[in-house]
């Protein structure tokens, strides 16, 4: 059993290159197809666009040790938009957190890696989520618990700019604000993409960096796929005395010009557009 709880542990090493993470994204963007490609459907665009996200919290960012998944100062990760879970199960897997000929079982009978991220796949779900708007209320619980145990264990959660619609998830800003939950940082995927469509033709949330920060958060607008720029605002954040809060700009299906900024919330995936899309990534990596 590992028994070493230093503060500065970080087993598994962070790598901060711009250049590889932005590798690091491309190829979790082919495994999304390939996860997606054997049924033909899934949430295709939503994982291509959250990839670089992806990439910089689990190689970059967090603390985290695949070898003990259980560590008790582990940095803490929610995926609240629990469906989103090809380009989740493609982290963990390119992390060495769960093993690949498992997760290429994605949404097969008897499967637990499932379309909506559940605790049967193991601890590398800290929690299992899917009612929207939940995950930042679970996060804040887990930031307390950290706070009052002494860790520094941080808190990420990821949140589809939808979610924002939900009461629940204010209720929760507020209470993360008051309390000066300074180890909570919550990434908002803003891909303007909602189950009916467009979600300022449905119930527009903006703006959203103001009245995170008329709650007490430290909040900023960012692109999600600068990678350089997520990671100095990262950075930023651990030196914070309150939470912090990304609104990071995305584009769905981002890598794949046929996908790019086709609102769908779960695309069909048929067999040719995901050799299409297979190409299109192999040909950006293959430029310089």
């Amino acid at each position: 059993m590992n028994t070493d709880t230093s503060r500065e542990r970080q087993p598994a090493a962070r790598n901060r290159d711009p250049a590889d993470l932005a590798r690091i994204a491309r190829s979790l963007r082919r495994h999304v197809i390939a996860l997606v490609a054997p049924t033909g459907q899934g949430y295709v665009q939503q994982g291509l666009g959250a990839a670089d996200l992806f990439a910089v919290l689990y190689f970059a960012e967090m603390r985290l040790d695949p070898a003990d998944p259980q560590w008790p100062d582990r940095d803490r990760f929610l995926l609240s938009t629990a469906h989103n879970t090809a380009i989740f199960y493609a982290t963990l897997a390119a992390r060495g957190i769960v093993e690949r000929d498992l997760v290429d079982q994605y949404c097969q009978d008897g499967s637990v890696f499932e379309v909506n991220a559940s605790e049967r796949v193991g601890t590398a779900i800290e929690a299992t989520l899917g009612s929207l708007g939940q995950g930042l209320s679970v996060g804040i619980g887990m930031a307390l618990a950290a706070r009052r145990r002494g860790s520094q264990s941080r808190v990420y959660v990821v949140l589809g700019d939808g979610e924002l619609q939900e009461g629940q998830l204010w209720e929760a800003a507020l209470y993360a604000g008051s309390a000066g939950l300074s180890n909570l940082c919550l990434i908002i995927d803003y891909n303007s993409m909602q189950v009916e469509g467009h979600i300022d033709k449905v119930v527009s949330v903006a703006p959203v960096a103001e009245k995170f920060a008329a709650f007490g958060w430290a909040a900023e607008e960012i692109d999600g796929h600068d990678i350089p720029a997520l990671l100095t605002a990262l950075e930023e954040a651990r030196g914070r005395d309150r939470p912090t809060c990304l609104v990071a700009t995305t584009t769905a299906g981002k890598g794949v010009p046929s996908l790019e900024g086709i609102l769908a919330h779960n695309l069909k995936l048929p067999a040719e557009v995901a050799a299409e899309a297979m190409a299109a990534l192999a040909d950006a990596e293959e430029r310089p």
